[in-house]
Parts: structure tokens; C-alpha cells; sequence
């Protein structure tokens, strides 16, 4: 008889376990269906083969909304400023990583790919390089020296460099860069070389701005990269950085990027904003989707597009207002990190809806 009872509690416990367990399973059900009919951008992108990443504030990260956002939409991120020479060595020699090293951490921690901005730039360079006067052969040495020691820090870590950045004038002619001024064009091939022999593994680009469609500027940036290529110098890719306005994509957007890719490279949406005259209104934000979206369609209509980084994804954290007096609303998320119109069109985008 005990037996018998203890056989017959042993059976309801079973059951009460068995129903416990269905229930939590319907319980969650609805949750998992609803994530799956709601996907977060990089989930999209995944899909695709692409990256989609954001330009990261460290000193933003602290902010429990602003890092969540960071670290389950987008699968890149890239240092908005935290890597540049003038962050990093601001004195000769004297070295500040640690904010590149908080935003390296952080992506690690999350899944995340870097793409490191920038290595060679006429601005924001530190002001003993920038006011300093230095022979032709010592500034080349000060440039592949710092090529040499950021990437290696980074060596495994870093999964995409931009090399090269904002070398060209409007008309298609090097800009008049420190660099250029002294070293001439062999400047940029003797970064990437630098760059190539500090991490073999990373991706080398050269990125721009105003070189999105077919104009003067993207000429002289095609005739260069197809110049670089012939000499054998490891470039991979080129970054487009796309600073837009609204309603102003270019119509040969697709086309310039597929003759790009045509050279052998890869190319990527390296900087991507949308910008309009404030205060945003309905018609706006609505345009501003249908940008969003045509240029996310743009990268996956190009195979070796290789993904889109946005400069950052709240309007409130965007370097728009600052630099256009009276634009602004330029990014996916409003002041308050709700998801605008343009949110939802760039993932119906880059999913190729």
C-alpha cells in the first residue's frame, strides 16, 4: 500500500511538473513570436551577409538605453572619436587608449565587429603634429609609426581599418593635407603598406565624403583606388561615408558603388545620416524613410557591398546640429531613443523589402 501511494504521488508530481512546463512553454510563446516578427537591425543584416553598425560616443555608454540600443542593433560598431591621432597620442609619444580600449571591450563583450576610424586624417590630428615642423623623411616615419603602433595594438581585434580619410578636395585633386604637402601621393600607399604589415588580417579602406554618386570627387577617388590596385598596394575596400539630406540621394549612387566593386574592392555605407531643415514634420520624416531605405537597398543590390554603418542612431547624440545651423532629425532614433519612420524602413531595406 505505501508503495502504491508513493508511486501515486511520485505521478501527480510528474504531472504538476509536465503541466508547469506547458505552461511556461505557452507563456513564452507569444514572446518569442513577437521577437521574431520584431528582428533587430544586425538579426536583418545577419540574414543578408551584411554588417550594420553604429559610430559609438564611449562616454555614452554609460547610459543603460543609449549602450542597449548600441549593442543589440547593430553587429559593428565604430569609434566616433575615441581613435583618432589627436585622442590618442596627444602628446609625442604619451599614449591614451582608454577609450579605445572601453569601446574594443565593449564590442567584444557583445558579438560585436570594430571598424576602426581613422589612421591618417588632416584633422583632429594632435597639435604636436599638427603645428610641428618636421622633415620629409622624419613625417613620413611619424605617419607609418603610428600606422605601425595603433594597428598592432589592435592586431585580431580591429576587424576593419580606415586608412585613409577625407583625402580629396571637391574638384577630384588631393587635398592639400600635411601629408600630401610633404610626402606627396606615396603618402597613402605607404599607410596601407604600414597598415597591411601591422595586422594582415584586417580590412584596409579609404574613405570619403561627397563621393556617394558620380561626380569630380568620386572620379579622383576611382582613378586613385584603380591606381593603388595596380601598384599592388593592400587596399580592400573604400568607406562612402553618405552625409546626406533628405531627398537628395543620388541617383547614381548604385552605379558609382558598382564601379567601385568592379575594381576588386569592397565597398561600405561608412557614415550614414540623413539630415533635414528642423523641425522635423510628418512629409520629412516620411522622406527621410524612403531614403533610409533606398540606401539600404543600394548596398544589397551591390554583392561585394559589404554592409552600412550609421554615424550614430539618436538625434540626440548626432554632430548635425552642431556643424549645419538650423538641420538636424539626420538619424533612425528621435531625442528620446524612440525608434523614427526611418527605423523601421532601413530594416525593411536591408532585409530587401
Amino acid at each position: 500500500m505505501k508503495l502504491q501511494l508513493l508511486s501515486l504521488r511520485r505521478a501527480r508530481a510528474a504531472a504538476l511538473v509536465a503541466s508547469a512546463a506547458a505552461l511556461a512553454v505557452t507563456l513564452a510563446a507569444p514572446t518569442q513570436a513577437a521577437d521574431a516578427a520584431n528582428p533587430t537591425l544586425r538579426e536583418v543584416a545577419d540574414r543578408t551577409g551584411r554588417f550594420v553598425g553604429t559610430a559609438v560616443n564611449d562616454g555614452r555608454l554609460g547610459d543603460g538605453t543609449y549602450a542597449n540600443i548600441a549593442k543589440s542593433e547593430f553587429s559593428s560598431v565604430t569609434a566616433e572619436n575615441a581613435m583618432k591621432w589627436g585622442s590618442v597620442e596627444p602628446n609625442r609619444g604619451q599614449f591614451n587608449w582608454a577609450a579605445a580600449d572601453r569601446l574594443v571591450s565593449f564590442a567584444q563583450a557583445n558579438r560585436q565587429k570594430v571598424y576602426g576610424h581613422t589612421l591618417v586624417w588632416h584633422s583632429q590630428m594632435p597639435n604636436w603634429l599638427a603645428n610641428g615642423s618636421f622633415s620629409n623623411a622624419e613625417l613620413r616615419s611619424i605617419m607609418t609609426g603610428h600606422v605601425t603602433t595603433q594597428v598592432a595594438r589592435y592586431k585580431g581585434k580591429v576587424q576593419r581599418w580606415d586608412v585613409v580619410n577625407e583625402a580629396f578636395n571637391e574638384n577630384g585633386t588631393l587635398r592639400a593635407s600635411k601629408f600630401y604637402s610633404q610626402l606627396g601621393q606615396s603618402y597613402i600607399a605607404d599607410a596601407f603598406r604600414a597598415a597591411r604589415a601591422a595586422d594582415p588580417s584586417a580590412k584596409l579602406f579609404i574613405n570619403d565624403y561627397n563621393t556617394e554618386g558620380t561626380n569630380a570627387k568620386s572620379n579622383g577617388l576611382y582613378n586613385l583606388v584603380k591606381s593603388l590596385k595596380s601598384q599592388g598596394v593592400p587596399i580592400d575596400g573604400v568607406g562612402f561615408q553618405s552625409h546626406l539630406i533628405v531627398g537628395q540621394v543620388p541617383s547614381t549612387m548604385k552605379s558609382n558603388l558598382q564601379r567601385f566593386a568592379d575594381l576588386g574592392v569592397e565597398v561600405v555605407i561608412s557614415e550614414l545620416d540623413i539630415r533635414m531643415a528642423t523641425p522635423a514634420d510628418a512629409t520629412k520624416l516620411q522622406q527621410q524613410a524612403s531614403d533610409y531605405k533606398a540606401v539600404a537597398r543600394t548596398c544589397l543590390a551591390i554583392a561585394r557591398c559589404t554592409g552600412i554603418t550609421v554615424w550614430g542612431f539618436g538625434d540626440r547624440d548626432s554632430w548635425v546640429p552642431g556643424t549645419f545651423p538650423g538641420q538636424g532629425a539626420a538619424n533612425l532614433y528621435d531625442t528620446n531613443y524612440q525608434p523614427k519612420p526611418a527605423y523601421n524602413a532601413f530594416r525593411d531595406g536591408l532585409a530587401g523589402s
